[in-house]
C-alpha cells in the first residue's frame, strides 16, 4: 500500500476516510474530485482488495440530497471500469490505518462476494397495475370477490366491521396471489438474461412486484429483449418500467464493523 508523506498525513490529521465501495486491488488510483463536499476520491489496497474512499473531516454525515448523489456518482464511475461492491451510505472509518484492518479482516469476504458479481450490473423492473382503482378492478377480475362484495351489499345500507374485515381479507389475500403468479411468470422469462434474480417488497399496493436483476455487462440489450417478451402477455391494465445499470447493491451483502 502506498504510503503518504509526511505533509499529507500532517494535513489528513484528525481526517477520517468515507468508504464508497471495495473494489480489487489495482494498485493507487483516484477518480477526481467527485466526492463528498466536492473530494478527492482514491483507492488504498492491500494488493487483493482496495477500497474506495475520500477524506472527510465531518464525523456526521447527513443523508442529504447532495450527498446522496455524491455517493451514488462515486459508484456510477466505478461502475465503467469494474463492479463495485458499494458500501452504504455514510460509513466513515478514521484512517488509513483502519481501512487496512477492514480489509485484511474481511478478505475472503470481500474476494468471494466480487467474484460473486464480477463483469454484473443491477438492472431493476417493476410491474404494476395501471388502473383507476385497484380493489374495483379486483372486483372485475374476480368473481369471487365481487360475489361476496354483492352478497354483503344485497340489504343496502352500510358494512358492518366484520363485514369490511371480511372483504378486505378477501382482497389481500387475491392480490398477495396475484402478485406471486404473475411475479413467477415473469421472472420464469427474466432468468433467461439473469444470473441471478432478487425480489423486493412492493412499496404500493398498486406495485404487482419489484425485481432486481444481476445481468452481465454484455447481456443488457437481451434484459431488455427479456422485458418486452414478459409484457406481451399482459394487456394495458399493467405498466413496466426497467432501470439501471447500478451498482449491484441488492446482491452485496457487507457487514463493517468500525
Amino acid at each position: 500500500m502506498p504510503q503518504p508523506n509526511n505533509e499529507v498525513e500532517q494535513e489528513n490529521a484528525g481526517v477520517g476516510r468515507y468508504i464508497y465501495a471495495i473494489i480489487p486491488d489495482q494498485g493507487q488510483h483516484d477518480l477526481g474530485n467527485i466526492g463528498l463536499d466536492e473530494g478527492l476520491v482514491y483507492t488504498i489496497g492491500n494488493g487483493r482488495v482496495a477500497a474506495v474512499v475520500s477524506d472527510l473531516a465531518s464525523g456526521r454525515i447527513r443523508p442529504q440530497r447532495r450527498n446522496l448523489a455524491a455517493h451514488q456518482d462515486v459508484l456510477k464511475q466505478l461502475l465503467r471500469d469494474v463492479t463495485p461492491l458499494p458500501a452504504a451510505f455514510g460509513l466513515l472509518a478514521d484512517d488509513d490505518a483502519a481501512i487496512a484492518r477492514i480489509l485484511k479482516d474481511n478478505q475472503d469476504a470481500f474476494l468471494g462476494q466480487l467474484e460473486r458479481v464480477n463483469d454484473g450490473v443491477e438492472m431493476g423492473l417493476r410491474m404494476t397495475w395501471d388502473v383507476p382503482n385497484i380493489f374495483e378492478y379486483f372486483v372485475g377480475a374476480h368473481p369471487e370477490l365481487q360475489e361476496l362484495r354483492d352478497d354483503f351489499f344485497r340489504d343496502g345500507g352500510n358494512l358492518t366491521q366484520d363485514q369490511m374485515i371480511t372483504l378486505g381479507r378477501s382482497f389481500e389475500r387475491l392480490l398477495e396471489q396475484d402478485r406471486e403468479d404473475f411475479t413467477d411468470q415473469v421472472e420464469a422469462v427474466m432468468r433467461t438474461c439473469s444470473r441471478e434474480i432478487k425480489r423486493n417488497k412492493c412499496r404500493t399496493e398498486k406495485e404487482v412486484m419489484n425485481l432486481a436483476c444481476l445481468v452481465k455487462r454484455s447481456d443488457q440489450q437481451r434484459f431488455e429483449q427479456a422485458v418486452l417478451q414478459a409484457a406481451r402477455p399482459f394487456d394495458n391494465n399493467f405498466a413496466f418500467d426497467f432501470n439501471g445499470p447500478w451498482a449491484p447493491h441488492n446482491f452485496v451483502e457487507m457487514d463493517i464493523k468500525l
